[in-house]
């Protein structure tokens, strides 16, 4: 052993021993680390962790998902820094509200969890820009993300900035806060080869400037091979257990910083899933060979509030996670992996202590040991994707389901199966508000656009500005115009004949209007944002006026030179005049940032009586203002709208901007990507809460809006044989696994939400059914008593346990022999009345 690691591993040692010596008054030595694990504050542990965005949701909110995100067995939240929120102008700094950092990560002490903080600040995140600040892009010679002296300059005074709040207020783990992890820059080996030798230089130098601010705990960089020490690597993806190709020295953990629990989606997309036996099983596995911290990206993904979301990203944000958009458990993901931490806590000391090996146990099957002295615990492998297996471990058989993996904390005793979900599953259900729904219907007012021509706009150029330019991050929208003079010779004589607006357009969208009529719509994709919009017209002899507005829908999150995006107008042609087309690229242009309705805040109180509302017709414009007055929902459950037959547009509520909605961008399925808009309660007033929709599209029929509550009281149970116990059944004592109840045994155990109790079981079978939570279906039997026998156990009770046990259902007459049997329940919640 070379000299310098036996100094490092010795002075290690002295710090375990010396805080072991404390005992319970122990010190707050910081963070540190070897190959194994973190240590914090002289302590090994295992650490599951969850990404919890504060901008993504109210204050109001955060502290129930915390103790949701607690009771789902986390022990860290991770978030993301959002630079551009922070400093949306240069030198003006806020932190209120939903963006209050530090109240956050105060409650995440407050409840007793860690926190790791991704400083960036790129971040990603399918957030506007990445959360760089529009006005880094007018900096000049600036290169973001390089080894470029403008950048590295406010990269710097920023990061120093957040680093030196969090140590004010003694948030670090060294400080005695919840800190435990800091990152700096986010996924740059994906770009960095784009920089050629400024993009190494720019991870060496990223690295030292990290490091040399001296905030007590280790930084990370997630998918950086060449993290520079003592940075530490970590992975980012679904599968980190057989692709992370490990840390970049042996030193450091094996840390999973995003594990991805679904996917996020754009507008355009159909629904994404990833399966609550899929994250599991990746996840067991990453534990299984030498991983001690995984984080969930995302565990509550929450809302895109305003224009915060990336370029067709949707409002709604991960909604598949463990807690959905409105922070309700989502089931059985959130309990199938709660299960699953505490199963992987009952093999807590022998894999951060025990050695660890591997035996083979058949093709594709294999056993991951990790044993001490007097301690012991398993990973019982089939990687076979289609096939279940039975293998023989240690002289005893073991059933395992396809691509599962069970564990196995004393090496003998199965307590957790990745593919056999014991947990409930549930149901969401949008349930239409009696009291919100009473006034939308009728009480429309609205309020349109003035289409402007070429001399009521106030900046004059040759051609179309470039839009992200033009908009400055301040709005979504700006308008175009120019004039032509035409005279009867150069119209078309046919009368099936007409003109043609051809307009490329770098992206996102357009609206056209010709002489203040309409003429359609047009709009790019995620994966190519660049489109060609083409439209009949009608044209006069004489002036005509062309207007265009053209639309942002975010800002580009993630690649190299960020900084050189473009969108907007680039050309404009007008095909099929009898003189030939005639390009109008260079006609000269006036324009205007944002719309009048922006400007004057009609969304608010104040700026409604600014403009003139008049009463809802028959004929409904494009880019068109609705108004109206509704009641908050009854109840306490969350709130969403449902946009029924509205085009695109924004929400707001109160004068708070809900964000973007797109209902007539459909998937391949023919549906809307998001139906639903969160609004959150914290928005509402009792009575006569103001609701202005800006539409872009023609034909709105703002009427078909309804207000929803939205519940997960529909929960379901589903067990058979091959599932083991709960793992409530199992408790770690002096090494040795100890029974918590008499007999464990497979059994259902279902719990309603907030309190609630069971008021009904709308279906119930011991024999074999098809379907899904909120849709089951008898199969070919069914024991005659099984609804009676779960009424027995659960009306009126908040949670029950019905035991898997054939002689309770069907006295031991079995009503079809030759049927694999499963218990499959379904019951509603509700308030004790």
């Amino acid at each position: 052993m070379a000299t310098s690691q036996f100094i490092i591993l010795t002075l290690l040692s002295l710090v375990l021993v010396s805080s072991a010596a404390i005992g319970k008054e122990k010190k707050n030595v910081g963070v540190i680390y070897d190959g194994r694990s973190l240590i914090i504050n002289g302590d090994r542990e295992l650490l599951f962790s969850g990404s919890i965005h504060y901008t993504r949701s109210t204050p109001d909110m955060w502290l129930d998902l915390l103790r949701k995100a607690k009771r789902g067995g986390l022990n860290v939240i991770q978030t993301y820094v959002f630079w551009n929120v922070h400093e949306p102008v240069q030198g003006q700094f806020n932190f209120e509200g939903q963006y209050d950092l530090v109240k956050f990560i105060k409650l995440i002490a407050e409840n007793n969890m860690y926190a790791t903080l991704r400083v960036g600040p790129f971040i990603q995140a399918e957030w506007n820009h990445g959360g760089l600040p529009y006005w880094l892009r007018e900096v000049p010679g600036i290169t973001f993300r390089s080894d470029n002296e403008p950048f590295k300059l406010h990269m710097k005074n920023y990061v120093t900035m957040i680093i030196e709040m969090m140590k004010k207020e003694k948030l670090f783990a060294s400080q005695g806060g919840p800190i435990i992890l800091a990152q700096i820059e986010n996924e740059y080996n994906t770009i960095q080869l784009a920089y050629r030798e400024k993009g190494d230089s720019y991870v060496q130098w990223a690295g030292k400037l990290a490091v040399g601010l001296n905030s007590g705990v280790p930084w990370l960089m997630c998918k950086q091979k060449d993290a520079p020490d003592p940075v530490i690597n970590t992975c980012n993806g679904r599968h980190c257990g057989d692709t992370f190709i490990g840390p970049n020295k042996p030193n450091k953990p094996s840390l999973w910083t995003e594990n991805w629990t679904a996917q996020f989606r754009v507008f355009g997309d159909p629904p994404s899933q990833r399966a609550a036996e899929d994250i599991a099983f990746s996840t067991a596995r990453f534990f299984s060979k030498n991983g001690t911290l995984t984080n969930y990206y995302m565990y509550h993904g929450g809302t895109n509030f305003g224009r915060t979301a990336a370029h067709f990203v949707t409002t709604r944000y991960y909604d598949e996670a463990p807690l959905d958009e409105f922070g309700l458990p989502r089931e059985p993901k959130w309990g199938h992996l709660r299960d699953l931490h505490k199963a992987l806590y009952l093999c807590k000391k022998a894999l951060l202590w025990g050695t660890p090996r591997v035996e083979t146990l058949g093709e594709h099957l294999e056993a991951r040991i990790y044993e001490g002295q007097g301690f012991c615990a398993a990973f019982l492998a089939n990687n076979i994707t289609d096939m279940a297996q039975t293998v023989n471990f240690r002289g005893m058989n073991y059933y395992l389901p396809a691509k599962s993996i069970s564990i196995l904390p004393d090496c003998k005793t199965i307590v957790y199966n990745t593919q056999t979900i014991v947990s409930q599953h549930n149901s969401r259900n949008f349930v239409k508000s009696a009291v919100a729904n009473q006034k939308i219907s009728w009480d429309w007012k609205v309020f349109r656009e003035n289409i402007p021509n070429f001399e009521e706009l106030p900046h004059k150029s040759r051609a179309p500005l470039e839009l992200f330019s033009l908009t400055k991050d301040t709005t979504d929208y700006a308008w175009y115009s120019t004039t032509i003079n035409l005279n009867g010779r150069d119209l078309p004589w046919r009368d099936n004949v007409s003109p043609v607006l051809m307009i490329a357009s770098l992206g996102h969208s357009l609206v056209a209007f010709v002489n203040g009529e309409y003429v359609g719509y047009e709009h790019g994709s995620h994966i190519e944002k660049s489109f060609v919009f083409r439209k009949p017209i009608k044209l006069q002899a004489g002036r005509n006026h062309i207007a265009i507005l053209g639309t942002v829908v975010g800002y580009p999150d993630s690649g190299a030179y960020m900084e050189k995006r473009f969108a907007g107008p680039r050309s404009v042609e007008i095909l099929g005049l009898n003189t030939g087309t005639l390009d109008l690229t260079n006609n000269h242009w006036a324009h205007q940032v944002g719309l009048h309705g922006e400007a004057v805040r009609v969304y608010t109180p104040e700026g409604l009586n600014k403009v003139n509302w008049t009463k809802l017709q028959d004929k409904r414009p494009g880019l068109t203002w609705y108004k109206t007055y509704f009641d908050a929902p009854e109840g306490n459950h969350p709130v969403a709208l449902q946009m029924n037959k509205m085009g695109k547009g924004m929400i707001w509520i109160n004068g708070q901007s809900i964000g973007r909605y797109w209902m007539s961008y459909l998937s391949a399925l023919d549906q809307p990507t998001q139906s639903e808009y969160h609004i959150p309660r914290s928005y509402l007033k009792p009575k006569d809460n103001l609701m202005v929709i800006l539409e872009e599209e023609e034909g709105a029929k703002p009427e078909e809006i309804a207000f929803v509550v939205v519940d997960r009281d529909t929960i379901c149970g589903y067990v058979t044989d091959i599932h083991p116990p709960p793992v409530d059944s199992w408790n770690a004592k002096k090494n040795k696994l100890i029974p918590t109840v008499d007999k464990p045994r497979t059994t259902a155990i279902l719990t309603c939400p907030d309190d609630k109790v069971v008021h009904k079981v709308e279906y119930a079978s011991y024999g074999e059914s098809t379907g899904i939570c909120g849709g089951y279906f008898h199969g070919s039997c069914t024991a005659p008593a099984s609804k009676q026998v779960v009424e027995k156990f659960c009306l009126g009770k908040n949670s029950c346990q019905i035991p898997f046990d054939k002689e309770l259902f069907s006295k031991n007459i079995d009503p079809c022999p030759n049927v694999k049997k499963s218990l499959t329940i379904q019951v509603k919640c509700g308030f004790k009345k």
